[in-house]
Order: C-alpha cells, then structure tokens, then sequence
C-alpha cells in the first residue's frame, strides 16, 4: 500500500482511535463547544500537571502572556518526563539564554489550533519560529520530527495542545 493509500485509509481510523482512548483519558477529544476548556493555553498546561518545566521555560522566555492570548496556537508540549531527557546540563543552558530558549519554545508552536485530523493530513507544519516540522503519520502512530506524539487534541479556549515525548532542539 502506497503512503497516500495509507492516509486515505488508515490514518482516519488511527487518528479516531486515538482521539477515542485520550477523550476518555482527558475528557478532551471532541471538537464540540462542551470539549473546549475555559482555560487559555499556559493555565490548560498547568492543570494537567505533567508540563512543570515546559511552564518553567515559557515564563523565563517571556512567552506566558503570548500563550495566553488571543492565539489560536497549536503547542506540542513536551512533558517533564520529556525535558529530564536533554543531555545533562542543556535545560539550565536554555534557562540562561532567553534567546536560545525563546527560540526553542517557539519551535513547538503552530499558528492556528490544529486538531489530530488537521495534523495527520500534513507532511510538516510550520512554526511560529519559521522552522518546518516534519510529520510523521504510520502505523506506529504520529511523530514530529521523530517525537512521538502520546497525546493529543487537548483543546484550550486558544488552541490546542499536542502531548510530544521528546523536546525538539534545533541541529
């Protein structure tokens, strides 16, 4: 089967499979009104409680008031367990270098908020930091630029967030 023939076929019962398992998982996985938090973007991230560091890097960047405006933004938010993965010493790097680290948070942000269904129907996604992110959609599951992604359409009142296993550095 060739990758379009894949998309076409395999890709809506994947991404409807996992969008069923992370609805009941966050109670966050229908497009309606009711499945949209009141909670902007930053305040949806600090709720969920696993993106401590994420939220850490965004106030030390400057970035929360941006976040929490009007947006839309789609956000693939690396979790704690994620950025304990950097090579020792790279977080604390980031942390004293606002433009290095604004650069790398801005690499995880979309314009737009892009649903699962938006996402797997793109080969990449540009960033609000002008970079491309490759998207990878298989039957292993979907991946940005070889993260994997573990959960996702968690819908914020400006966007939405994508859950990825792996912070995304710059070559």
């Amino acid at each position: 089967m060739n990758v379009k023939s894949f998309k076409t076929l395999a890709l809506p019962s994947l991404v409807l499979s996992f969008a069923a398992t992370d609805a009941f998982a966050c109670g966050m996985g229908r497009k309606d009104k009711a499945a949209v938090s009141e909670k902007d973007l930053v305040d949806t991230a600090v709720s969920a409680g696993n993106f401590t560091t994420l939220i850490e890097a965004v106030k030390a960047a400057g970035l929360a008031e941006t976040l929490r405006g009007k947006g839309p933004f789609t956000v693939f938010a690396p979790t704690d367990e994620a950025f304990a993965k950097l090579p020792a010493g790279t977080l604390n790097a980031l942390l004293q270098d606002k433009e290095k680290l604004t650069a790398v948070l801005t690499d995880h942000v979309a314009p737009g908020s892009l649903r699962a269904a938006d996402v797997v129907n793109r080969d990449s996604i540009e960033t609000v930091q002008g970079e491309s992110l490759t998207v990878t959609a298989n039957d292993d599951g979907v991946s940005i630029d070889e993260t994997q992604v573990t959960k996702i359409d968690i819908l914020a009142s400006n966007g939405a967030i994508h859950v990825i296993d792996t912070v995304v550095l710059p070559n």
